[in-house]
């Protein structure tokens, strides 16, 4: 399994904390009211807007915080953030993408440029890991969702690039601009997926023994723990041996 999905798997042990679990829903309400103020406030004429909703219902935000954060864009309250992309390497060369939405430019890189130095890494150029990733649409379901081949045929009829599956479920690419129309119609064939969102899709991957990968962790987990950073999105690989003992 790659190790984007087994990231995945990391996150959700993770997401079980309170404290990580707020700080999520805090992140996808921020989502929703920029995607809200930069279109239209009706998530089914504003496929961004849209795509943000059903991400954050699947994390189980609750629908009041959902609504508050469009209502916040719509009363003209809302803060102007800015979307930057900060690009790096951590420990033992892996490459780090930072997504962040903030109102202190400043602020933000001062804060992810210290996190990268203090954890092993070396934040770089735009551009400078980029070249290894792919920008993808992801929709995720659980294994209950179907069979590989049922899922595989749904995922060609909806006009998937790619599918992944495995024991712990299943994993559909797309072209990142064709995201809204594919989820719709595998949410057509295959009910409510358990994530739809745009990701950064590793190319070429860097492995990573234990001792790797715990660096790797700490640095995410601090990137992660600040409020501007949005997503973190590395190219690890490592063994099933390896994140069993994580």
């Amino acid at each position: 399994m790659a190790g984007h999905s087994k990231w995945a798997n990391i996150q959700h042990r993770k997401g079980r904390q309170d404290a990580a679990r707020s700080k999520l829903f805090s992140k996808l309400a921020k989502e929703i009211t920029v995607a809200a103020k930069m279109g239209d406030p009706d998530p089914d004429k504003n496929p961004r807007l849209r795509l943000a909703v059903k991400e954050a219902k699947s994390q189980s935000v609750p629908k009041d915080v959902i609504d508050r954060a469009i209502k916040k864009a719509v009363g003209g309250d809302a803060e102007n953030y800015d979307e930057i992309r900060y690009e790096g390497y951590g420990p033992n060369g892996v490459a780090v993408i930072v997504e962040t939405m903030t109102d202190n430019k400043n602020r933000t890189a001062s804060n992810v440029r210290s996190t990268f130095s203090k954890n092993g890494g070396n934040l770089g150029e735009t551009g400078s890991v980029g070249f290894m990733f792919d920008r993808k649409g992801e929709v995720t379901y659980p294994a209950a969702a179907g069979d590989a081949d049922t899922v595989m045929m749904a995922a060609i009829e909806a006009g998937a690039e790619d599918v992944e599956s495995s024991e712990d479920g299943h994993i559909i690419y797309c072209a990142d601009t064709d995201l809204n129309d594919v989820s719709n119609a595998l949410e057509a064939e295959l009910g409510e997926s358990e994530s739809t969102k745009l990701v950064w899709k590793p190319g070429t991957t860097t492995e990573l023994d234990l001792e790797g990968m715990q660096k790797l962790m700490k640095l995410v987990d601090a990137l992660e723990d600040d409020d501007d950073v949005q997503r973190v999105t590395t190219n690890f690989e490592a063994s099933d041996e390896v994140m069993a003992q994580l």
